[in-house]
């Protein structure tokens, strides 16, 4: 039962990736709300210390694979959101 749980933790993160290549391939991040984005990545960055610490190495390698993914989400997010805004106010002159 360890062995599939800690398969999980490094699995469930990975559907982070779905998430970043649609933003890239559409090359937008407008359906996407940042405040929920920064809300999520922000508890990840919160619970990461005590996840780093624990002796669990499920929750350990969870809140790893997890805070790496989740960190390129925001990243890609934040990028396309400000090319959004480039392009909304190229187009409204």
């Amino acid at each position: 039962m360890q062995k599939i749980a800690f398969l999980a933790a490094i699995v469930l993160p990975l559907w982070n990736i779905p998430l970043i290549v649609r933003v890239i391939k559409r090359r937008s991040s407008k359906d996407i709300s940042v405040y929920w984005v920064l809300g999520v990545w922000t508890c990840f960055l919160l619970m990461a210390p005590e996840g780093f610490r624990s002796p669990d190495r499920v929750w350990r390698a969870f809140n790893i694979m997890n805070l790496i993914l989740f960190t390129a989400v925001v990243i890609v997010v934040l990028t396309y959101r400000t090319m959004d805004r480039k392009l909304d106010k190229h187009h409204t002159r």
